[in-house]
């Protein structure tokens, strides 16, 4: 059996997912399948493959996920632009094994590098259900996301290893980013004339501190940097359900960096938990964090430091929210997703001094 190609939904056949399946080390012969559409991803399209066997060992599975370049042009260009379909592939390929972090297994994934055009095939995790952003997580769930935020930031701490590999956001090797003041501060006036008037006085002006002052955040961060998710929130994630799955499983690694771990604790409480409630469980999530990296090796990070780099970690969420809303394509659910993304961002940022940061 041949090494599975690269090839969208509409081209995929018994054969090839049979190919997909052997080359995992899987007995299994692909008879026929159903196929349909899953999730609700900005920048991929995601697909399900119930599987129908003419012979099936032990571990072939009932269903895959598939994943692929969106369909959406806007959304298509925006992933090929900021390099997400490749640096996507080379996680699975490359850093989920030392990751520490839950992740589905990988059957088979490919990336045409000159074009972006890739393939992802990965292991079905229903009965688990996928987060949703705009309902948040239970305390419980924080809970568990925020151990699983540890596991990760620990499996790199500290490794300027990350540093040579280009498709490494943050690393010393990867390309200019092709984010500019510029453009943002371009973004930024068009959310603003798009939804003006479902935003808070509050949240405009830190926007407007934030969009004037976006070079100085990036530089910022002055403490030890990790492998970070950069997307970290509930609609990239997977939670068990009354029928079953793993407690948490984290997906859609199209735009880690070599950055500020706590950067991702901000961006997934901040947009996850009402304020009153992130305000509440803060102290607490911040031990359990903190507990975690020291158990598993990470040495000489202070709570004072972590509280500092955590209060700033939220401007990603803010300038991801409006960067994303004017560069994917268009939806409902979108823009009652991005605005909620953007209000928890603000909220987080005005707690934590950012205002005056930003001065």
């Amino acid at each position: 059996m041949s090494r599975p190609d690269i090839r969208r939904p509409g081209a995929i056949d018994a054969r090839w997912l049979t190919e997909v399946l052997q080359a995992a080390g899987v007995d299994a012969v692909v008879k026929g399948f159903s196929a349909g559409n899953v999730g609700s991803g900005q920048i991929g399209e995601s697909v399900r493959f119930k599987l129908d066997y003419e012979r099936a060992g032990e571990d072939a599975p009932a269903s895959m996920v598939g994943k692929f370049p969106s369909p959406g042009e806007e959304s298509r260009a925006t992933g090929v632009m900021l390099g997400n379909y490749i640096r996507e592939v080379r996680f699975y390929q490359q850093l989920a094994p030392t990751a520490l972090i839950h992740t589905p297994r990988c059957y088979f994934t490919d990336v045409d590098e000159a074009t972006s055009e890739f393939v992802l095939m990965m292991e079905d995790l229903a009965p688990a259900e996928q987060g949703d952003q705009l309902k948040g997580v239970s305390l419980d769930q924080a809970r568990l996301v925020t151990l699983e935020a540890a596991k990760l930031h620990a499996s790199h701490w500290g490794d300027d290893g990350l540093d040579e590999l280009p498709w490494v956001s943050g690393s010393k090797a990867a390309p200019s980013s092709p984010v500019s003041g510029e453009m943002v501060a371009m973004l930024w006036k068009g959310f603003c004339d798009r939804y003006g008037e479902r935003m808070e006085r509050d949240w405009i002006e830190v926007g407007e501190r934030m969009a004037a002052r976006f070079e100085a955040l990036a530089e910022m961060h002055d403490g030890p940097r990790c492998l970070t998710h950069n997307d970290f929130r509930p609609d990239n994630m997977m939670f068990a359900s009354a029928r079953g799955g793993y407690p948490v499983t984290t997906l859609d690694w199209q735009s880690y960096a070599y950055g500020a771990g706590p950067t991702d604790l901000a961006y997934f409480l901040a947009g996850a938990l009402p304020a009153d409630v992130r305000r509440a469980a803060e102290p607490e999530l911040l031990g359990l964090y903190h507990r975690e990296l020291t158990a598993r090796g990470v040495a000489g990070y202070s709570m004072d430091d972590l509280r500092r780099h955590y209060g700033q970690g939220a401007y990603l969420l803010f300038l991801t929210a409006f960067f994303a809303a004017m560069v994917v394509t268009r939806t409902e659910r979108g823009d009652a997703m991005f605005l909620r993304m953007l209000g928890g961002a603000a909220e987080h940022m005005l707690d934590h001094g950012m205002l005056e940061a930003l001065a």
